[in-house]
């Protein structure tokens, strides 16, 4: 199901129920993501709270109605770094929260090396490798999304690409998790 411009316009104009839509519409890929940068259930399911109401207030400031979904992923992202902040955690995804994610054919035990992979990734390359490869996002999108240059996405994605290979075919990984 897709949503249409005139729901975003009606949801500007303060229609309740339309933003409530919109949410509806965007609420798995938004816990999704929370639970990528939060690693735990209560705290994703706060910051989805939290970037949603950030989304309702401010949701007439939003120049390109097209580009809501893009919109309200970085109000979440946003959300979540502030939130880590104040919990002064870092960003580590845990092999679970990667199966969690993970929807391929990929056998189980090939799932479990790649999770093991990407949570020894730097944050950066973990939200590139996400949004790119995951949820399908164009490179200006993530890069709009992250706030950096696409160049920047780009470089981000090569180098995560080239850790995980070394991770998953190099013998330091094989004698690290076995």
């Amino acid at each position: 199901m897709t949503y249409s411009v005139q729901l975003v316009y009606a949801a500007a104009a303060g229609d309740e129920q339309a933003f409530e839509q919109l949410i509806i519409h965007e609420s798995d890929k938004l816990y999704k993501i929370a639970y990528l940068h939060m690693q735990n259930k209560e705290d994703a399911l706060d910051v989805v709270q939290e970037a949603t109401f950030k989304a309702f207030l401010s949701i007439k400031q939003l120049k390109e109605p097209a580009y809501f979904s893009t919109w309200l992923v970085k109000i979440l992202i946003h959300t979540a770094y502030k939130m880590l902040e104040k919990q002064k955690r870092t960003v580590q995804l845990p092999h679970e929260t990667i199966q969690f994610i993970l929807e391929s054919n990929q056998g189980e035990e090939a799932s479990i090396d790649l999770s093991h992979a990407l949570s020894h990734l730097s944050a950066d390359y973990q939200n590139c490798i996400t949004l790119y490869y995951f949820y399908d996002l164009p490179i200006k999108t993530i890069s709009h999304v992250l706030g950096k240059p696409p160049s920047t996405i780009k470089t981000h994605l090569r180098r995560a690409k080239l850790e995980l290979k070394n991770l998953l075919e190099g013998d330091h990984y094989a004698k690290r998790f076995i």
